[in-house]
C-alpha cells in the first residue's frame, strides 16, 4: 500500500497497483502527476520473452535502467536487445539508457524470465500532449547510455555515487545515478529538485521531516523539490539506490536541514 509521508513524499512498492499490458511489456505506474509530482514520473516496466510494442517517448527525456535480479521477482539478469531507431545494442543489467525526444524503441527479450527496466521521463508531458513524430534523422550510432561498471564512484563522506545518464550521454535536462549509502543514518537535507529513487538492494527506512517508512528492494519514492529528506540504511551491509532528479546537476549537491 503507498504511503505517504510528509511534505508529498510518497512511497510504493514496484508492482503496486494493477499493470498496463500491452503485448509483452507489463507497465506499473507508480509516480506521476496523478500522484503529486510536479515534472517526474517513475514507471517499472516488466519485458517478458519475445519482442515488445513500439515505446514512443514524448517532449521530454526519458531514461531507462535495465534492474538487476531483486529478491523476490522473476525478472533475470540475462541480457536483452533493445532497438533505437532502427539500431541494436545488446544490454545487461546494471545499464542505463536515454531516450531523446521522439525517439522510439524496442525492447527484445531472448530469455524465458522477464527483464526489468524503472523508466523516469522529465519533465513528464501533460496528459493531452500528443507524442512527437518520431526522427530517423537522430539515429544513435553508439549505445546511448552506460554500464554501471564502466563509470568510476565518485565518494562523498562516507559513501559514493555512479552517474550514469547526463549530459555527456546526451541528456541537458534529467540526471540518472545509482548511489551506495552505509549502515547509519545521514543528516538530514534537501535538494532544489524534484526527484525518484528506486532502492536496488538493502533494507531502511525513508524519512521525510518527521515521518518514517520502511524501504527495502524494489520500493519507489518520490521527493519534492525542497523537501527535508533522510534514507537511513537499517542493516549491515550498503543499501544501494537508483536515482534520478530533475532539473539535472550533480547528486553531491544538497543542502543540510
Amino acid at each position: 500500500m503507498a504511503v505517504a509521508l510528509e511534505g508529498g513524499c510518497r512511497v510504493t512498492e514496484m508492482r503496486e497497483g494493477h499493470p498496463w499490458i500491452n503485448g509483452s511489456m507489463k507497465v506499473w505506474r507508480q509516480i506521476g502527476r496523478e500522484t503529486g509530482a510536479q515534472a517526474i514520473s517513475l514507471r517499472v516496466i516488466e519485458f517478458s520473452q519475445g519482442v515488445s510494442p513500439v515505446i514512443q517517448n514524448r517532449e521530454a527525456d526519458e531514461v531507462f535502467y535495465s534492474v538487476e535480479q531483486i529478491a523476490g521477482s522473476p525478472a533475470t539478469n540475462g541480457k536483452c536487445k533493445v532497438h533505437i531507431e532502427g539500431k541494436t545494442f545488446e544490454v545487461g543489467a546494471q545499464t542505463g539508457l536515454y531516450l531523446r525526444p521522439g525517439q522510439t524503441m524496442l525492447v527484445e527479450n531472448p530469455n524465458i524470465a522477464p527483464v526489468l527496466f524503472v523508466s523516469v521521463q522529465c519533465p513528464e508531458p501533460q496528459a493531452h500532449e500528443m507524442p512527437a513524430a518520431p526522427s530517423r534523422l537522430n539515429q544513435p550510432q553508439t549505445l546511448p547510455g552506460v554500464r554501471l561498471a564502466d563509470r568510476a564512484a565518485i565518494p562523498t563522506a562516507d559513501r559514493w555515487y555512479r552517474v550514469l545518464v547526463d549530459d555527456d550521454i546526451g541528456s541537458k535536462q534529467v540526471t540518472q545515478f545509482v548511489g551506495s549509502i552505509p549502515p547509519g543514518r545521514a543528516p538530514d537535507h534537501f535538494h532544489q529538485y524534484e526527484e525518484v529513487l528506486f532502492i536496488l538492494r538493502g533494507q531502511g527506512r525513508m524519512w521525510s521531516g518527521r515521518t518514517t517508512t520502511s524501504i527495502g528492494p524494489g520500493s519507489c519514492i518520490y521527493l519534492p523539490k525542497g523537501q527535508v529528506h533522510c534514507v537511513e540504511n537499517t542493516g549491515t551491509d550498503e543499501l544501494r539506490l537508483l536515482g534520478v532528479f530533475y532539473p539535472a546537476g550533480s547528486p553531491s549537491v544538497r543542502y543540510e536541514a
